[in-house]
């Protein structure tokens, strides 16, 4: 396995905000903002890492020490971008629903009607979109454990999970706006509509996958999509 910080500590930035701190001239700011990239590039191979291990292991396999030993990183590094295992867990949460945000973003661009670029977006949340080459069981192992995490999030970081869970809710939002400037959609606040929308999915997928790794018969995911969008849009409709 490639040790994917192995370079971070040998960075130009490091070198260059030493000297510029050592100056004691204007170029400080810069050597500031040098070092919050590096920071910010560290929490990126931290998450990276989280999450291979997460699809690896399952959450048994996630730890602060599996981290380090993954990305060849001490404590303190660690510690400077994350103050535990949950805000870790969060920022998993965050960048992947950033990305998958965007990734819908780009593959609805061309849809005019608003509601089938809303039905695209459910039927992805509940489907998933291909992202990487793992094989099923290590990816319904990842998925599994983060079902569990947003679950408990939820309860106990509420407010920090919202915030992981703000691109994608957004998204929602745009295309139900869309829809009530339009008429298809009923007069109300946007965000309230996308909020709900996307509790139904997420509560119902993660009652589906959890039944399942607890043995139950694997879910028609197919079927499972028609159903939530025929509720939801009974849900929205003027």
């Amino acid at each position: 396995m490639t040790n994917i910080c192995a370079e971070l500590d040998r960075s130009p930035a490091t070198a260059e905000s030493a000297a510029a701190c050592s100056r004691g001239d204007g170029s400080a700011n810069a050597a500031i903002e040098a070092g919050r990239g590096l920071v910010v590039g560290r929490g990126d191979a931290i998450v990276a890492a989280a999450y291979e291990l997460i699809t690896e292991f399952g959450l048994d396999g996630l730890s602060v020490r599996a981290v380090l030993k993954k990305t060849g990183l001490n404590r303190r590094s660690f510690y400077e971008r994350f103050s535990g295992k949950d805000d870790l867990i969060l920022a998993v949460f965050e960048q992947s629903l950033q990305a998958l945000a965007a990734q819908c973003r780009q593959l609805i661009a061309a849809k005019t009607d608003p509601l089938e670029r809303l039905r695209y977006i459910v039927d992805h949340l509940v489907l998933g979109i291909p992202a990487d080459s793992i094989d099923p069981a290590r990816g319904f192992r990842r998925g599994a454990a983060l079902c569990r995490e947003h679950m408990r999030l939820a309860e106990a970081r509420p407010d920090e999970l919202r915030v992981a869970l703000r691109p994608l809710i957004a998204l929602l939002g745009e295309q139900l706006a869309a829809g009530v400037a339009s008429g298809q959609v009923r007069d109300r606040p946007p965000e309230r509509l996308a909020a709900l929308v996307y509790n139904l999915v997420s509560t119902t997928v993660h009652a589906a996958v959890l039944a399942e790794e607890a043995g139950a018969n694997p879910t028609d995911r197919g079927r499972l999509a028609e159903d939530i969008w025929e509720f939801c849009l009974g849900g929205i409709s003027p």
